[in-house]
């Protein structure tokens, strides 16, 4: 009955402007380290590849500096469209990200290779330990925690391998450090 339901509702939530969760987190946000590409139409003067800085900003023509971390592109746009029509009547701005090279977590510790893990999309603690090549002989299995601004999160390592309990093994955020003891 559910499935015959769902697409009834999803288009239900499309057409009153009520949004889901999974349509929320559908937007990448932007990090420092992100390449993306910033073009204006019809104005061939304003296409350029940009960096996202270590302040969060980019620099653009005209614009000038911009704020951009914790944004995603479309918001991007609408900031820079905003700027340019003291130039340009009613600009049409573009804003695609070229190389998501700030989405990174940090594993350190005793892990085989700590280091930084590029994230490609959604990733757990379990798929970063792994990509940091396991824990180390050594490690504090039930002592590990992620490190997310100023949160500590514990990790219950034990409960994750045996499946028993699978609620700390949290969906890593870009910054986030995994930190093995």
């Amino acid at each position: 009955m559910l499935r015959l339901l769902l697409p009834a509702l999803c288009a239900l939530s499309v057409w009153s402007g009520i949004t889901t969760a999974s349509e929320n987190n559908a937007a990448y946000l932007l990090n420092p380290g992100d390449v993306v590409f910033v073009s204006v139409w019809r104005e061939d003067t304003l296409k350029e590849e940009v960096h996202v800085l270590p302040d969060g900003s980019i620099n653009f023509p005209l614009v000038g500096r911009v704020s951009v971390a914790g944004l995603d592109t479309s918001a991007v746009e609408k900031l820079i469209a905003k700027k340019l029509e003291e130039f340009i009547p009613d600009p049409n701005v573009s804003v695609v990200v070229r190389d998501p090279k700030g989405n990174l977590v940090y594993a350190q510790g005793k892990v085989m290779k700590p280091g930084s893990v590029q994230l490609a999309g959604p990733t757990a603690v379990l798929q970063v330990l792994s990509m940091a090549g396991g824990l180390d002989k050594f490690a504090d299995k039930d002592g590990i925690k992620v490190v997310r601004n100023k949160q500590v999160l514990p990790v219950h390592y034990s409960d994750l391998i045996s499946g028993r309990d699978m609620s700390t093994n949290y969906e890593l955020q870009a910054g986030d450090t995994l930190v093995v003891p």
